[in-house]
């Protein structure tokens, strides 16, 4: 089922996942396990994030350097492969510009569409180590809102159409993308991100998840600023609980985001208690959460970052 198709008919929020794929080395049966904690709350979809590969220089014995693939991670396509043997889960791959040609996407979208899969997050990526701007692979696509519009455009084979009753006006992907409540840091201000964000709507996206943010005043005026520019897609609320004090600093650094003074307050005068900070921060996303359900979003979406304890805490204690 599409999430498209799960946001309409759902009648109340729910919680989403997104998880990362595992370190090289890690078999099947331990990711799985990993997520294991996860299915007793019966997510109705779990996303998985992809990774660019990366390149080094070696150099040989005769003083010439030789490029070396640098993968270090199982990739999206795998994992999602693995969650779909064992549960009965939708898996909603991430898909990013950097890396890949436009060709490459449309062989990954063949791969995708045979593994059954009709769900895509459409991202443009982040920069690889030494970049100071995202540079496009070459013959690849510079934005995500050009992602979106290549996704969009993606027909697939008529056999496989006819086999899932699609039409040839149809839909073949449903397309998700990532919006920044407190502005990507490169734009400029955040009205000029809202209006890169409505392209990527207006290119075909179906629904909107946010970069995660801890005081939801900042969610609620974000929605409010995207309605009033004519985006009307739903827009799901990102979370990420806070449990170490290092990630007071970490966390804005790497999201360029904010993290409330109170919140800030009471991680500092715990710091020194790993269980105290843990319980600070876990109370703090719980209470977000039930804020924004009371609201009404359509659905929470929760980044795991591979730690299960306290996420779970808080599907118990809000669904």
């Amino acid at each position: 089922m599409k999430v498209s198709e799960i946001l309409a008919g759902s009648k109340k929020a729910f919680p989403s996942l997104e998880i990362v794929p595992p370190l090289r080395g890690l078999t099947k049966d331990e990711l799985l396990e990993s997520i294991e904690p996860f299915m007793e709350f019966s997510p109705r979809y779990i996303n998985v994030t992809s990774h660019r590969d990366e390149f080094e220089f070696r150099q040989e014995a005769d003083g010439s350097f030789t490029r070396h693939l640098i993968r270090n991670r199982i990739s999206e396509t795998t994992v999602c492969a693995a969650i779909m043997s064992r549960y009965d889960v939708e898996v909603v791959p991430h898909l990013i510009c950097g890396g890949s040609t436009a060709e490459e996407i449309e062989s990954k979208l063949d791969n995708l569409a045979f593994l059954g899969i009709n769900n895509i997050v459409a991202l443009r990526g982040d920069c690889i180590s030494g970049e100071k701007r995202f540079s496009p692979t070459p013959g690849g696509y510079r934005y995500a809102s050009e992602l979106v519009e290549g996704i969009r455009s993606y027909q697939g084979s008529s056999t496989y159409r006819r086999s899932r009753g699609l039409e040839a006006d149809d839909r073949f992907f449903c397309i998700g993308v990532g919006a920044y409540p407190e502005k990507h840091f490169e734009a400029p201000n955040i009205e000029t991100d809202i209006a890169n964000l409505k392209r990527k709507v207006d290119a075909g996206a179906d629904y909107i998840i946010t970069q995660m943010f801890f005081d939801n005043k900042v969610y609620y005026d974000f929605v409010e600023k995207c309605r009033a520019a004519g985006i009307s897609v739903p827009i799901i609320p990102g979370l990420k609980p806070l449990s170490t004090f290092k990630q007071l600093s970490v966390i804005p650094e790497a999201f360029s985001l904010d993290i409330p003074v109170e919140l800030t307050r009471e991680m500092t005068k715990a710091k020194d208690s790993k269980e105290a900070l843990y319980r600070i921060g876990t109370e703090w996303c719980t209470m977000q959460c039930k804020d924004l359900i009371a609201h009404g979003v359509p659905a929470v979406h929760f980044y795991t970052m591979g730690k299960s304890r306290n996420i779970t805490e808080i599907l118990r204690e809000c669904f």
